[in-house]
């Protein structure tokens, strides 16, 4: 399986919606699901959207203690009114990091790898990537969502203003 070519921020893919996949089990879905989550892991990265390999279609893969899972035509909402701010980067503007308030807990929906209905919930960092990558989808970039610049940098000059890296 190849690694595929990340988008970085600046190209259009990025900033346009995707489209819904019709057929999440046609061969050429299952190769993309399957490339994408092998350059994740070559690119050490916890999430990644079609939209970042050039491909505009409404899927994301993510890792968490599970290992890679899937999410096609993915729906979120919050749950709550409870927010956090955390540092965020992405594959797409490396180098980089920011402070991003999104909501803590969130229920979602979609279709998995074999195109059955699946949902739940989730908190803390899985809710994070979830929203990180939907943002994708809908042609939104982390620094699109943030408050306050000043807390967006370079990660090697923010880990050194704070003496330790940002997460």
């Amino acid at each position: 399986m190849p690694i595929l070519k990340i988008a970085r921020m600046g190209h259009p893919v990025l900033l346009r919606e995707a489209e819904p996949v019709d057929d999440p089990t046609h061969p050429e879905i299952r190769r993309l699901i399957a490339d994408m989550v092998e350059t994740m892991q070559d690119s050490a990265g916890i999430g990644l959207a079609a939209p970042q390999v050039h491909v505009p279609l409404r899927l994301f893969v993510w890792r968490d203690a599970a290992g890679a899972s899937v999410l096609v035509n993915p729906e979120l909402a919050p749950l709550g009114e409870e927010t956090e701010s955390a540092w965020e980067g992405c594959l797409s503007i490396p180098g980089l990091r920011g402070s991003v308030r999104r909501p803590r807990r969130i229920r979602w929906r979609g279709l998995d790898a074999e195109g059955n209905p699946v949902e739940g919930e989730a908190e803390g960092i899985t809710a994070r990537v979830m929203q990180h990558e939907t943002d994708h989808l809908d042609g939104i970039l982390y620094p699109m969502r943030m408050e306050d610049h000043s807390l967006f940098g370079f990660t090697e000059e923010l880990a050194r203003a704070a003496g330790s890296a940002p997460r």
